[in-house]
């Protein structure tokens, strides 16, 4: 039997092209976390944030404007 499933094809920048100029939340290795608007990104998912802030407990800590977040740090990226 070949049932189709509803599954999910969207590619990851698929779904980052979506969250272009929108809020996010990226979650770094070593535990560091930013909130900014998407303002693009690459292949590579590197990230350009616009207005970006560094939060700690959730709260901000520090504005940092517009910052680059290299790709192969990041450890989740959220609507924000």
């Amino acid at each position: 039997m070949n049932a189709q499933k509803n599954v999910n094809t969207s590619r990851p920048l698929d779904v980052l092209g979506k969250s272009l100029n929108s809020q996010v939340l990226i979650k770094l290795k070593g535990g560091r976390e930013f909130r900014g608007a998407l303002n693009s990104f690459d292949m590579h998912m590197n990230l350009v944030l616009n207005d970006a802030e560094e939060l700690e407990d959730g709260e901000s800590a520090r504005r940092l404007g517009v910052v680059l977040i290299r790709g192969d740090n990041i450890v989740y990226i959220s609507p924000g």
